[in-house]
């Protein structure tokens, strides 16, 4: 069954639709959640918030856009709002991280032919995720959306009512951050 049918259905109380629903979208709206907030309990609350608008708003939904956009957006802003209301501290990136004197005295470690990249692996994991964690909610929001889910950068201005163009922009600067996040590292490493 076409997933506008099983929509269809369940906006008309069809509760086995609803249950369809629930089903494919379960498992990526946890972890969306779950790479927002990088808590398990945190992202199952909202995994069930998110349904519990769904089931609520769902006759809200008008069609315009696809109903994978819809749904991700109403568990983008559950996650952004649970993540305010813990209020953690995140590192704030400069509105212009390319002007100044920082830029200049940059370096750029070349890491991408390191044979150790394996050996390293696990410990690349941890200093990714924890840069990631320093990005602000803004710049980690289109990271995670691009990058990690794959979303379009349409889909993505979609969910956060952002233009295309600051999609853009965005994900530049969390690229450019952890670019220097992960050179940071390999300076440190290079013998």
């Amino acid at each position: 069954m076409k997933e506008t049918d099983v929509v269809r259905k369940a906006k008309k109380g069809d509760k086995e639709a609803f249950a369809e629903l629930v089903t494919n979208y379960s498992e990526r709206i946890y972890n969306l959640a779950l790479r927002i907030l990088r808590n398990r309990e945190d992202a199952e609350d909202i995994l069930q918030e998110t349904f519990l608008n769904v089931l609520q708003k769902l006759d809200t939904f008008d069609g315009r856009s696809n109903f994978f956009t819809w749904i991700y957006r109403i568990a983008t802003n559950a996650s952004l709002m649970k993540l305010r209301k813990k209020r953690l501290g995140f590192t704030e990136l400069p509105e212009n991280p390319d002007l100044g004197p920082r830029h200049e005295e940059r370096i750029i470690v070349d890491w991408s032919q390191d044979p150790s990249f394996n050996i390293q692996n696990e410990e690349i994991k941890k200093i990714i995720d924890t840069a990631i964690n320093q990005l602000s909610e803004i710049y980690r929001t289109v990271f995670i959306l691009r990058d990690i889910e794959q979303l379009s950068i349409k889909e993505t201005s979609k969910i956060l009512n952002i233009s295309e163009e600051n999609v853009k922009i965005r994900l530049r600067r969390a690229r450019m951050f952890l670019r220097d996040k992960i050179s940071e590292y390999y300076e440190g490493s290079v013998v």
